[in-house]
């Protein structure tokens, strides 16, 4: 993605930030259990941790957690969801703790916005020697029949190019911060994926996607015609016309050490 529209992406769920808390799933204990289990503390950032979804699962684990999040609005709403946390307004590229503070970053449905060649020896230097970064995505898990037809009928916009399993694993086999020559930091890459699922209706489940950076960017009369289109798929599956249901998820994640 170009940085022009990257940041346009980044920067759109602001506007939203009320529905994303509301709306957006958490991520699965087993997930985050696997991300942190090599650190060797429980001093955790959360980085981008938008309205505290990653957050609340880190604290749920038991672990000391600072978030750090550049958008207000979002911000906002992480203190008012979890006030016993430490909150702070910053960003992957620009990190308000010092150095070799923490034992790992994490980084839920954020890493992909994140400028790597300025965020990568930023987060190598608030990391302790041994330390573990990871991104956790919330992807839908299209081996269900109806998902990937919601998928197909979303278009690329609304599911985007880390949404499935496929192709989240596609898009972030390469994203990890360099680990050769002068700028090395980090050691080899791992991945994992983790069974998530999330309770909606056909109207949460029109909201949830709503608050995706595609939605949120389309001229006004797109985003309606988009929508609508979900909701009449919905309304047509049985799986999803009556009531609620399971959203099948995966919580995918990419984990590295810092070397």
């Amino acid at each position: 993605m170009h940085r022009d529209k990257r940041l346009l992406h980044a920067s759109s769920f602001g506007a939203a930030a009320v529905a994303y808390a509301e709306h957006r799933p958490d991520y699965a204990q087993a997930a985050a259990r696997w991300a942190l289990r090599p650190a060797p503390g429980l001093r955790v950032l959360d980085l981008g941790a938008g309205t505290g979804k990653l957050t609340g699962t880190l604290v749920s684990l038991g672990a000391e957690v600072i978030a750090v999040e550049p958008d207000r609005a979002m911000l906002t709403e992480l203190r008012r969801s979890l006030p016993a946390v430490r909150a702070l307004s910053g960003s992957a590229e620009s990190i308000p703790l010092p150095d070799a503070s923490v034992d790992a970053v994490l980084a839920g449905n954020a890493m992909h916005w994140f400028d790597l060649a300025v965020a990568g020896p930023e987060i190598a230097r608030v990391l302790s020697p041994g330390g573990i970064l990871a991104g956790l995505w919330n992807v839908m898990d299209d081996r269900t029949e109806w998902v990937a037809g919601l998928a197909q009928v979303s278009g690329s916009a609304a599911i985007g190019p880390r949404d499935t399993p496929a192709s989240w694993r596609a898009e972030t086999a390469d994203m990890h911060l360099p680990r050769t020559g002068a700028t090395a930091r980090f050691g080899a890459p791992a991945q994992a994926e983790f069974p998530h699922g999330q309770q909606r209706t056909a109207d949460s489940l029109v909201e949830t996607i709503a608050t995706r950076a595609g939605i949120l960017v389309m001229p006004e009369r797109e985003q309606e015609a988009t929508l609508a289109r979900i909701r009449a798929f919905l309304a047509s599956r049985p799986e999803t016309a009556h009531g609620g249901f399971t959203l099948p998820l995966l919580t995918s994640v990419l984990r590295v050490r810092r070397l």
